[in-house]
């Protein structure tokens, strides 16, 4: 069996592809159940951000893997396979590793460094294992996988190049001022209560706003957000503090009109804010003091197909735990309250494919293939509009709107691109290739174990044998006599066995080093189902059982 990844990206597809490709919880999982029960497929592991899907499997045919793969991908999306096809990349065995690994260290994020894929990809085993679509490859390829990232965040300076779309969103929207200065005074609606919600409203809050209003559909997780925003937040900035009451969804409309920035991140495949509803909002309003920024950012779409937070606290970096730590927040509980949001059932709407595929008209682009862009006058901004959904929650139209601007995923995959890249990427990416020879060499070195086993098991059986033979032929001999002999002829082929399996092993881990396996059992005659018994049994009653000493 062997690793393969099928997938596209932010780096591969435009942003209006993506949005359409977006999976939902419900849909990941029969995706999950359908890869397993194609006949390629052993394992299965959907990966799923807001600027990626990837299906990764564990496959015994590697052009049929990718057909079906490839197929199951475009049933699921909703998106035909000719249309898609074009955007899809494929990765196979040490290539799918290191493109795991890679993603993992930020190094193939839309802001490179950032730690929230750490969170995601956490969040991917963890469905995988709930599920039971992941087996032995996959749990080690995840594994390994966060611990690379772990690796690449504690020993590198990776966390100066990447941050939270969060940050750079209101980076973005501050437009050269600090968001700390930018902020200040603000009134901000946050619709969604999930983890990159919950970031958002934290980070708002730090950065010195008056109030977070937090809109939900469910009210009750909307209050638990609030909680924790006024017990972390309410007079330990300044004086008055910040403010922070829930909404429910149906007074969104109204709280636009007094709102100066709106951030929305929910699980809605329409539109949560339309062209109409910010028009409205906006009329007549005289822009908030600080507010003049160049012209409006370019239009897009995007949505996060699934929330993000991180498990660790990376140093100087970004991630949920990580930002809310800098932030002096409750990072435990922050993470507490998004799991609970987004394992929650009932929170998304879907629209039939025409209304969708209606609602998401407006054309995508790659990012990399950047038009040039010439500088806009200065605006006046009454309302900033941050969009981190996908598909899209706010109307592209509303960059056209006076007195918004708007920034969202695929105007933050533009900016990003013009970002300089940190000279710790050169240090993760070393990273990334020794933790990529090391996996395979342990993953070859694996291989071999069940024939090892097994080796072991026949000689044991010989030497049982044998022992019996003799108390047939030497009824005389007095226990402490036989347990003596027995005990000698077991070091006997203990010892001659000892060289050949130790060496075998070494040769297996290295490239090209599975034929050692095929070769030691055509060898010694192995039965290949009993290497097979071996190989299902778990790691560690295929090592206790019947093993003399190395």
């Amino acid at each position: 069996m062997s690793l393969l990844v099928v997938g596209l990206s932010h780096r591969s597809a435009p942003v209006s592809v993506l949005e359409r490709a977006a999976l939902n919880a419900d849909t990941q999982a029969k995706l999950l159940q359908d890869t397993l029960a194609a006949e390629p497929a052993a394992e299965a592991a959907v990966l799923a951000t807001c600027n990626r899907i990837e299906l990764y499997a564990d496959v015994d045919k590697f052009h049929a893997g990718v057909a079906e793969l490839s197929t199951l991908l475009a049933q699921h999306s909703g998106v035909g396979l000719e249309e898609l096809t074009p955007y899809l990349y494929v990765h196979y065995e040490d290539r799918a590793v290191h493109h795991l690994f890679s993603v993992a260290c930020g190094l193939d994020s839309m802001v490179v460094g950032e730690g929230q894929i750490l969170g995601q990809i956490k969040d991917t085993l963890a469905r995988a294992q709930e599920l039971h679509s992941a087996g032995k490859l996959l749990n080690d390829l995840f594994q390994q996988a966060l611990r690379v990232g772990k690796r690449a965040h504690s020993e590198t300076g990776i966390d100066r190049a990447g941050q939270s779309l969060v940050t750079f969103g209101l980076e973005q929207l501050a437009a050269g001022q600090s968001v700390d200065a930018w902020a200040q005074g603000k009134r901000a609606l946050v619709i969604g209560a999930g983890s990159m919600s919950s970031l958002a409203a934290a980070t708002l809050a730090r950065a010195g706003v008056a109030e977070v209003v937090v809109a939900n559909r469910t009210v009750e997780r909307a209050d638990r957000l609030v909680a924790l925003l006024e017990e972390n937040y309410g007079h330990s900035l300044n004086e008055a503090g910040t403010a922070a009451r829930a909404v429910a969804m149906d007074a969104v409309a109204d709280e636009l009109t007094r709102a100066d920035v709106a951030i929305s991140c929910t699980g809605a495949t329409g539109l949560v804010l339309t062209a109409e509803a910010i028009r409205s909002a906006v009329a007549g309003r005289t822009p908030t003091a600080g507010s003049e920024v160049p012209g409006s950012t370019t239009p897009a779409a995007g949505k996060a197909g699934s929330d993000s937070r991180s498990a660790e606290t990376v140093r100087g970096g970004f991630s949920v735990e990580g930002e809310a730590a800098v932030a002096g927040f409750d990072a435990a509980a922050l993470e507490q309250h998004g799991a609970w949001v987004d394992n929650a059932p009932g929170e998304q709407v879907r629209l039939s494919e025409a209304e969708t595929i209606a609602a998401l008209a407006v054309a995508g682009r790659v990012p990399e293939m950047r038009r040039e862009r010439t500088p806009e006058p200065v605006r006046q901004v009454a309302l900033a509009l941050l969009d981190l959904a996908m598909p899209r929650d706010v109307d592209a139209a509303a960059h056209r709107i006076d007195g918004v601007r708007l920034v969202d995923i695929e105007s933050l995959a533009d900016a990003s691109a013009d970002a300089p890249m940190a000279a710790d990427v050169d240090l993760v990416r070393t990273i990334v290739a020794d933790e990529v020879a090391a996996f395979g060499a342990a993953q070859r070195a694996a291989h071999i174990t069940p024939t090892v086993v097994a080796l072991r098991t026949m000689a044991a059986d010989v030497v049982a044998s044998e022992i019996a033979r003799l108390d047939g032929r030497l009824p005389g001999l007095d226990e402490k006599q036989r347990a003596e002999i027995t005990q000698t002829v077991r070091r006997v082929v203990d010892k001659l066995l000892h060289a050949p399996t130790v060496r075998v092993k070494q040769l297996a881990a290295e490239p090209g080093g599975a034929g050692y396996a095929d070769a030691l059992r055509t060898l010694f005659d192995l039965d290949q189902e009993t290497v097979a018994a071996v190989s299902r049994a778990t790691p560690h009653e295929a090592e206790g059982k019947n093993r003399g000493p190395a």
